[in-house]
């Protein structure tokens, strides 16, 4: 139990899942240093799906660890004795469960100036009102998600009886503020308007509009289509939307090396390379490809004769369970016969991790192959780095759109949705960022990415100020 602190305190809450709970403490760090109190209220599993959230559970202990000027407070973990089959299901009923515990934790604290949500944690918004807190949403995908995801519920209520994303193939859907989005790109979870994962999500998006206001991890010149859509209300007919606050890149920097007091080895490698030769290859760190996959993408690496540092991890043996933990790879097994040989004098092979936003800030790196999760992404343009967008799950289809289409900050990979990227087409999306005229113009709009992600950070720049109308606000509501 956190310490009770004579500031003000800021009540922080997210899923269970180290890619949620890592933002938050990225912004617990910045309301610190406003002298705010921060406590990060983490959900405990119920008993009858530990085994579900073990990974996520480590995690936690691991973030307390390196994090200590943070408090945690683990809520205790709520009866559950029939567990959902589905397994998103199972998460969202375990953090609205956890809604009790919450709110008898929010008012066991003698002075609470907010509650701030992860999007998943929708069902929460009810603590916040039992207990007299204005709530608000940190939203850590892209303002264009938002903008889209926003306006389901009066896409779904306007549409009744029409077919479902996943019957309408790459038909092209426009929401307010972004680029016409191909049905197949949306999320799992909204792919079918009939099943439960898609009604329960469209009640969430439903709720986001009751909270006081609306946190956004990117910066205002990357996406001022979505983020002005979003201010204007245009994406919720019908209601008044919170008010936006466009606060990043707020960018995550890796721990494990800098732990050990270490520098990684690929880094020394990055040195020896020239400026800008590199294509650096890595999917997140839930990412992964089949066994056939990476054969295919090494042959389109050894053919393209570029330079390259790529991240390899174990394919899943199922494909639907990328989350859970897996060994290091075996690349003599992985690997087409002869290719580490055959390729020594240019290119670099990494098991399972590599400091990604060092590696992308490195001079030599001059393109990246992602799986166009946000925080890769806003790493890559506030570095400067073109993409080569291959999108795997949740949320990063649409990412992928927003890159090519509205950002203009990468190139797709034909064939991400289907059974494999050809060997070819790594070769020739690898030649077109590094060799061609399209790859120099992406260059250049990555150069101007990167100036204006610095500029939002800096004293008097736009994240900087929607920061401080944040403070002001939560102030004021308190």
């Amino acid at each position: 139990m956190a310490e009770p602190s004579p500031h003000p305190t800021v009540v922080l809450h997210a899923c269970l899942g180290v890619g949620h709970l890592i933002p938050m403490v990225e912004l617990a760090k910045l309301l610190l240093r406003r002298d705010l109190a921060v406590i990060i209220a983490v959900p405990t599993p119920p008993s009858s799906t530990a085994d579900f959230f073990a990974s996520s559970a480590s995690a936690v202990a691991t973030l307390e660890a390196a994090n200590p000027a943070v408090s945690f407070h683990h809520l205790p973990p709520p009866d559950y004795p029939v567990p959902d089959p589905d397994p998103f299901l199972r998460m969202l009923d375990a953090l609205r469960l956890t809604v009790p515990s919450l709110t008898a934790f929010l008012r066991s604290l003698p002075s609470v100036a907010g509650l701030v949500l992860d999007l998943f944690c929708g069902d929460a918004l009810d603590a916040a009102a039992s207990a007299g807190i204005p709530a608000y949403f940190y939203y850590t995908s892209c303002a264009g998600d938002l903008a889209a995801f926003l306006h389901l519920p009066h896409y779904f209520a306007t549409t009744e009886g029409g077919p479902s994303f996943k019957d309408m193939g790459k038909a092209l859907l426009h929401f307010p503020g972004v680029p016409p989005i191909p049905a197949s790109d949306m999320p799992h979870t909204v792919l079918d308007r009939a099943a439960r994962t898609c009604a329960s999500r469209i009640v969430h998006y439903g709720r986001v509009p009751e909270a006081r206001g609306l946190l956004i991890n990117t910066y205002e010149w990357l996406e001022a289509r979505a983020v002005r859509a979003l201010r204007d209300g245009v994406c919720v007919p019908g209601r008044p939307t919170p008010p936006v606050y466009p606060i990043g890149p707020i960018i995550v920097r890796g721990q494990e090396a800098a732990e050990k007091g270490e520098r990684h080895a690929c880094l020394s490698w990055l040195d020896a390379q020239p400026e800008r030769s590199v294509v650096f290859l890595c999917f997140g760190s839930l990412g992964a490809v089949s066994a056939a996959q990476v054969k295919e993408i090494a042959r389109g690496l050894e053919s393209s004769g570029h330079r390259f540092l790529w991240v390899v991890r174990s394919p899943p043996e199922d494909p639907t369970k990328f989350f859970l933990a897996r060994p290091e790879p075996d690349l003599d097994s992985l690997l087409p016969e002869g290719f580490l040989e055959r390729t020594s004098d240019r290119g670099m092979v990494v098991k399972m991790w590599a400091p990604q936003v060092e590696v992308l800030r490195h001079a030599a790196t001059g393109a990246f192959m992602t799986h166009c999760g946000w925080n890769s992404v806003l790493e890559a343009a506030s570095a400067g780095v073109p993409m080569l967008c291959w999108p795997m799950y949740a949320e990063q289809r649409v990412n992928k759109v927003f890159v090519v289409d509205e950002i203009k900050a990468g190139v797709v990979m034909d064939g991400y949705d289907e059974e494999l990227v050809s060997a070819a087409e790594v070769e020739k999306k690898v030649r077109l960022v590094m060799e061609s005229e399209e790859g120099e113009k992406l260059r250049e709009r990555l150069a101007l990415a990167k100036e204006k992600a610095a500029e939002a950070l800096a004293d008097g720049g736009p994240s900087r100020m929607a920061f401080e109308e944040f403070l002001k606000d939560i102030m004021l509501a308190k």
